[in-house]
Order: structure tokens, then sequence, then C-alpha cells
């Protein structure tokens, strides 16, 4: 199997023109085409009045090692990578013990999936209920304001991404293709095929539903077993060993390894292993807004007159300032077509996210508009970040007047610096509501200064950026963890042997996608802990790849 890239052609090709780019390519007849699939297919819209699409392709041809001789020293054709996944080994009949994975969000998932899949027969243990009851509850809040602490859009079955645009696409480096497992996976439990191959996948929310459950049957069908509504609340570590888990009933489960794939929003969590000695440092994340313009205003500023192409769908966008006060700004978790939806898990605090379903046709585009920030930007203390975003989240609430409604301003009064006190042509999508306000005092005053900044400087990059009636909606902190969970090159725990940190709660990933393939080599390192091995693939993966 030969991989041909870069392959280009008009947007609207004839499909038979693949196959003559493919002899065209090589230099072959066409009887020497033995078939080809699409392996990756994405566009390029830099020109808006000539759009491409640009593929990769998996080809099988006649007389193979010919054609690579001729094609020598070339890049653009190679043998295809093997991307199928290798399992590390196979758990032994009279397993003693079995592990635990706290958290059923990508990483835990993903995490229980390969652990079950080798015949592990994980124990899952997730604080949220199951996925559907946790859907009515996070309709709760946007309907009738009425907040569940440990069901909503961050704790219960399929994790905060199940409420997200459900992107499948990261910038994580994947030598061994784990990514492709993910995605063979998705589509395993009932997502679009077309998974596999365009440039930005993605799912949305009501799909992710059925497949999160569809995920759970086949880790039970495996020897897995679930227990919902079952917060852990204390570790039991002897001498530096993980030996078990706590819950918040009391209940004690005995394990020797366990997996760690808590979630960002994991607040008390991080508390309890601060406390318990586990390391813990502060890490960097990023605050702002979300901002809504209309999804129209977007497709024709990044298509032109290709906008509304069945191809491209609703158009995203990727945006960075760097500011005057060195201050980075940028575009974080863009959904096209999509809603800002109440994602706070805390009573009496407002925070923002985005969100789409699979057709991506609401009428708005929403995207965080965010400047990062460092554990210099706070006190000298692990959980430092979390104190500074609840103190955010709180004043957003005050802001939005108590309700849960979010504080609010028009783009053009932000940048101008005077409140607002009534929409104009854009209406935001944020249930249950938007206050209308000043959003200047809901950020530290570096962030408001670098943000005033950036968004008339997005102008230059969009058309229309700066539409005045765009609407921004406070706050958005929940970008990425706040902590990281030290671990080492065998993704334990830097101080306790058999606790494995891990997904985005640990800092570590960013995003389903990277949460997920993080899920996945953590269940390996489980895998060859319990098999008594210690050539654990991969080793420590740094930092974490947002949206």
């Amino acid at each position: 199997m030969l991989r041909l890239t870069n392959v280009i052609l008009p947007l609207d090709h004839p499909e038979a023109d693949l196959a003559a780019a493919i002899l065209e390519r090589l230099a072959i007849p066409a009887q020497d085409l033995l078939g080809f699939t699409v392996f990756r297919r994405g566009y390029d819209a830099r020109r808006r009045s000539a759009i491409t699409l640009v593929y990769t392709l998996h080809v099988e041809v006649r007389d193979e090692p010919a054609v690579l001789a001729r094609m020598s020293g070339r890049t653009d054709v190679v043998i295809a990578p093997d991307t199928s996944y290798k399992y590390v080994g196979q758990a032994p009949a009279n397993l003693a013990t079995r592990p635990v994975v706290i958290g059923f969000g990508p990483c835990g998932i993903f995490a229980a999936l390969i652990l079950a899949q080798m015949g592990f027969r994980p124990l899952i243990l997730e604080r949220g209920k199951v996925v559907r009851e946790r859907t009515r509850d996070t309709w709760g809040l946007w309907r009738k304001r009425v907040l569940n602490p440990e069901s909503n859009v961050q704790f219960g079955e399929g994790g905060a991404g199940t409420f997200s645009d459900g992107k499948l696409h990261s910038q994580i480096k994947d030598p061994k293709h784990y990514g492709r497992k993910v995605l063979s996976e998705f589509v395993q439990a009932h997502a679009p095929e077309e998974i596999l191959y365009v440039s930005k996948p993605h799912i949305g929310t009501f799909r992710l539903v059925k497949m999160v459950e569809a995920m759970r049957e086949t880790i039970e069908s495996l020897g897995g077993e679930f227990r919902f509504e079952s917060r852990v609340t204390d570790l039991d570590i002897e001498r530096g060993q993980i030996r078990g888990v706590v819950l918040e009933n009391g209940e004690h489960i005995a394990s020797d390894h366990v997996v760690l794939a808590v979630g960002h929003s994991a607040r008390d969590t991080f508390q309890m292993l601060y406390d318990r000695g586990v390391y813990v440092e502060a890490k960097p994340f990023s605050i702002g807004f979300r901002a809504e313009h209309p999804q129209s205003l977007i497709d024709r500023a990044r298509f032109g007159k290709f906008a509304g192409h069945p191809l491209l769908g609703a158009a995203d966008y990727k945006l960075v300032h760097h500011a005057k006060n060195g201050r980075s700004v940028y575009s974080f978790c863009m959904c096209p077509g999509g809603t800002v939806v109440a994602a706070t898990s805390e009573p009496e605090r407002v925070v923002t996210n985005g969100m789409s379903q699979y057709s991506r046709n609401e009428r708005n585009a929403n995207s965080g508009i965010v400047v990062g920030i460092t554990p210099e930007d706070y006190p000298d203390h692990p959980l430092a970040g979390i104190d500074l975003q609840r103190e955010l989240e709180s004043r957003a609430f005050v802001l939005g007047g108590g309700n849960y409604d979010a504080p609010g301003q028009l783009l053009g009064d932000f940048v101008a610096g005077r409140p607002s006190t009534q929409l104009g042509s854009v209406i935001p999508s944020y249930k249950p509501g938007v206050r209308m306000t000043d959003l200047g005092p809901s950020l530290p005053d570096y962030a408001i200064e670098a943000i005033r900044e950036a968004l008339p400087a997005f102008d230059r990059q969009i058309r229309g950026y700066a539409l005045p009636d765009a609407v921004l909606t406070g706050v958005e902190t929940r970008t990425s963890s706040p902590v990281r969970i030290k671990r080492l090159d065998n993704f334990q725990s830097l101080n306790t042997r058999g606790l494995f940190p891990a997904g985005e709660g640990a800092g570590y990933a960013g995003g389903i996608l990277s949460a997920a393939v993080d899920g996945i080599k953590v269940a390996e390192a489980v895998a060859l802990s319990m098999l008594g091995r210690t050539d654990v693939r991969g080793g420590e993966q740094q930092g974490e790849q947002l949206y």
C-alpha cells in the first residue's frame, strides 16, 4: 500500500479526478491501479476565490516495488504506515486484582476500554449520573436555573466533552497512531465514518450521547463494571503505594492500580490529593469570554462565494494576537453554528463554554476569546489557580444578576469601555439568559486590556470580526486544568506508586482526542505494570494542546 500526500483538486471536482490524479502522480496506466481509499481530506481556503481540496490517499498498485523505485527520493509517495492498534499484553486468567478507573470522560472511557479489551476487567467509578439522566439535569440548569453540583456539564458519564462541539482533532504528536484507534472505536460506536478521513472531524452532542452509551455497553460486555454516583473522597496510600480508594459513603475499594481521569473541574478531588500528599503543582491556563457572531459573517469571510458549500460546512477560525502588555489572546474551542452553554459545576458561579450539534446549523458562531495566564499571576500555591477561577466565576454570577444568567456586553461597547444596555442585531444563545452590563470588572485588568486590543486586531484577520453588535458573554475559566498532577515516564504519580494521573484534569491533555489518546497510553502503562513489565510505550506527554 502506498501513501500519496498533497493531492490537490478543485472544490467541485468529479469523483473520477481522484483516480486520474493518482495515475498522473505515479505515472502508471489505469490497469495498474488496483484500488484506493481516502485517508484524509482537508481544504485550503487561503484563496477564497479558488478553494481546493487536499487529499492523502492510500493506493494499491500492481508491482509496488517498481513504482516505489521509480519514485525514489520523493516525499509525497511513500509506503503507507501501519495505523492498526497493537495491544501491549493480555491479562492472565487468574488475575488477582482489577484496576480502578476514576472518571468516565474521554480519557477514562479509553483507559477503561483498552484495559477491558486486554482482559483486565476494570472497575469504573463516576461521580455523576448516566449520560441520559445527566442530560436532563443539565437542561435543568439551562431551562429552570436549577444546578445539580454532581450532574452537569462537567460531571457525569461522558465527561465535559459530551456537551461540546465534539471536536476530534488535536496537535499532539502521535507516532503510534493512537488517534486512529480513537476514531475507529468511535465509528464502532456509531459515529459517522467521515471522522476517519475529514481533516477536522467533529460529532456533536446528540450523537456523543449515544456513542458514550454504546462504549459503556462494550466495556461491560468485556467484563468491566460501572459504579455511577460514586464520588471518590479519599485514597488509601501505604508507604507511597496506592492500596485503594474510599467513596463518599465510606466504602473502601481495594486496588493497587488506580487511573485518575477526573477532568479539569474536579476541584474537591484536587484538594483531597493535595491534602493526602500527592504531588500537585500549579500550571498555566487561560481566562476570557465567549464571542458570538453571525455564522454567515464568518462563512463569507472565510469562504467567500463558496460560503455554504456542503463539503466545507460552517466555517471555523483560529486567531491569535500578542498584546502590547505581553499577553497572548487567542480563540479557543471555536464552535461553528453552535451555542454558548452554562458550564458551572458549583453553586452561585457562572461559567461559559461552547457546544455544537453535528449539523452545526445554529445562527451564531461562538468561540472563547481568552488570555493566557501562568502561576506567576496568582499566589504561589499549587491550588491558587482554582481560587482565581472561583473568584472570577463568582464575579460573573453577581454581574449576571445572581440567578445564573451570564453577564454580556456588545463587542463595540466593550472595546469603547462603556456598559451595554440592550442587544443589537446578534441574539446571544446562552441559557438561562444574558444580562447586558459592563464586563470590565469580570476579569483582571491585564486580561481586559489585552482583549480590548485584540478584538480590533482580529478584524484584520477576519473581515467583520469587530462587528459592534457581536456579543461577549462572561466568563470562560475552564479552558484547561489549573493544576498538573506530575507523573513519571511510567505514567505513575511522581510520589505515589500505582496512581496514574491522566487526561485533562491531570494536566496532560486538552480536548477530546488528546484526552482519549492519553487514556490509551495510561491503560498500556497500567497493563504493563500489572504484568510486571517495564517497557512502557510513549513516555511522558508534556503539557496540553487546546482544541
